[in-house]
């Protein structure tokens, strides 16, 4: 059998339609119906309709969640499953529910809570560099206080986050092919989500976690746990703490996997991957036509 990983993404790769497609399936019709009643909104709605709130945290993380997870049951559905979870930011929590860490209604629960807090905690910037020189850069923010490496996506490919002028700063002190800034609320990943992740860490504290199914690669910490305390220690550090995805991706091939399968929309993730390793088979299911027969 081919050793598999599932990865999940995050903010950034939320699409218009994206979960659409999927109404026509009676469990997952059922999971949008369950998922209004938490959230108070319809992610349909949102998805076909609401492209400016789709773009906001408050609703791009929930959004997210329920599709994502939607589509991982139905594979589950199809007899598949992974032998390794990972997801990039918002994305872990998709991977620890489909690990049986805790239930889809408190993971959702979870994110709804998790994107209100870090919709509120404004005043901050992100931007993303490509192809950079890294000593160079590790340089620059190791001597500019206020901003941090928050995603260190690829050896080509990494986000830095922190107050606007300290974000300003290494964009124009580091030289890369590329600098954007990220249409986002806050500086995510970094010490100004502090009151943020302090008001979460209570709530997760109150959720009780079990033991993972399978191995789970953290955005902090990407070692493969599957101990129920140390997954929800992980996850009270990811507010503030970096996203190691590269580190996650050298550790595919090291944890014997030989197949990727990034489930959600768009193809950020497998597109990461195969920058960072060479040996591992990569698949997308973004939608309801990509799902597995």
């Amino acid at each position: 059998m081919t050793k598999t990983a599932w990865v999940f993404p995050g903010q950034g790769s939320q699409a218009m339609g994206m979960g659409t497609d999927l109404l026509d399936i009676p469990s997952a019709k059922e999971k949008f119906a369950q998922a209004e009643d938490i959230l108070g909104w319809s992610v349909n709605e949102i998805c076909q309709n609401e492209e400016a709130k789709l773009a906001q945290t408050l609703y791009t993380q929930p959004c997210l969640y329920v599709v994502e997870s939607i589509l991982a049951d139905l594979i589950r559905e199809r007899g598949y499953k992974p032998d390794l979870v990972a997801g990039h930011s918002l994305g872990e929590y998709i991977a620890l529910y489909v690990a049986g860490v805790f239930e889809w209604s408190t993971g959702l629960e979870l994110v709804k809570r998790r994107s209100e807090l870090m919709e509120n905690a404004a005043g901050g910037m992100m931007a993303a560099m490509m192809n950079f020189d890294r000593e160079q850069l590790e340089t620059v923010i190791a001597q500019t206080p206020d901003v941090v490496l928050a995603n260190d996506n690829s050896p080509a490919q990494v986000v830095i986050s922190g107050t606007p002028d300290a974000v300003q700063t290494v964009m124009s002190q580091v030289k890369a092919k590329r600098s954007v800034p990220l249409k986002v609320s806050g500086a995510f990943h970094s010490h100004l989500m502090t009151a943020a992740a302090t008001e979460f860490q209570e709530i997760l504290e109150n959720v009780e976690f079990q033991q993972a199914t399978v191995p789970v690669l953290s955005n902090v910490e990407p070692e493969p746990a599957v101990d129920a305390q140390v997954l929800k220690q992980r996850l009270t550090q990811q507010m503030t703490g970096s996203v190691r995805w590269r580190e996650i991706s050298l550790a595919l091939p090291t944890q014997g996997i030989e197949k990727v399968v990034e489930i959600g929309p768009g193809n950020v993730l497998t597109g990461l991957i195969k920058r960072t390793v060479s040996d591992v088979t990569l698949e997308n299911v973004r939608n309801a036509a990509e799902l597995p027969n």
